[in-house]
């Protein structure tokens, strides 16, 4: 399991996202976060290589700073709808046009992650399906005042009031919610 993997290794999380510290604490990880400060921008078109490109750079960025005994952990997370990747919405505005065009369809939530640890370097994905129900404009307006929907990848959060809008979800839970544990744990076993 992976608290018995993780036993007595420092642990750092690339990450600011309470998401993240939160599945991180409820598997039985304690970890430093040490959020990377790296640019996030969309510059690869490819939704499966942007999630693992932005996550090894966040790792490399900490890795640099650290001792190489301590195993890092970097995340990326995006939604991926109709060949468009949407990361966290800029403001409210562009967080109602996510919104908009997630409403009655179905999309892609892609998580790129990355180890580092004694000098290696492992990365991967997975992506997940979500459907969404019909969402009206009243409804999205009050989605909006909760402040939920705007530090997160395609202006929802699965673990909050966005569960609302989810009719239906292929793959990992937890891929959605920004962190894909199963994944995590294979990755583990790989590199440990």
């Amino acid at each position: 399991m992976i608290h018995n993997l993780l036993k007595g290794k420092q642990v750092i999380l690339a990450s600011a996202s309470p998401r993240r510290k939160e599945i991180f604490d409820l598997i039985g990880i304690k970890a430093l976060q040490m959020p990377a400060e790296i640019e996030e921008d969309n510059c690869i078109a490819n939704p499966r290589k942007l999630v693992q490109f932005h996550a090894e750079n966040k790792a490399k960025s900490i890795s640099g700073k650290v001792d190489s005994e301590c195993l890092i952990v970097a995340a990326d997370t995006i939604v991926y709808h109709n060949n468009k990747i949407m990361g966290k919405p800029v403001d409210k505005f562009e967080a109602a046009s996510f919104l908009t065009r997630l409403s009655g369809t179905f999309h892609y939530v892609y998580t790129g992650i990355s180890i580092s640890y004694k000098n290696q370097l492992l990365t991967d994905f997975t992506k997940s399906r979500v459907e969404f129900i019909q969402i009206s404009a009243k409804e999205i307006e009050d989605y909006l005042k909760t402040g939920e929907p705007l530090d997160k990848a395609g202006a929802y959060g699965i673990q909050g009031y966005g569960s609302q809008f989810i009719k239906k979800i292929s793959g990992c839970y937890f891929n959605v919610m920004g962190f894909p544990v199963s994944l995590f744990y294979q990755m583990l076993k790989k590199i440990l």
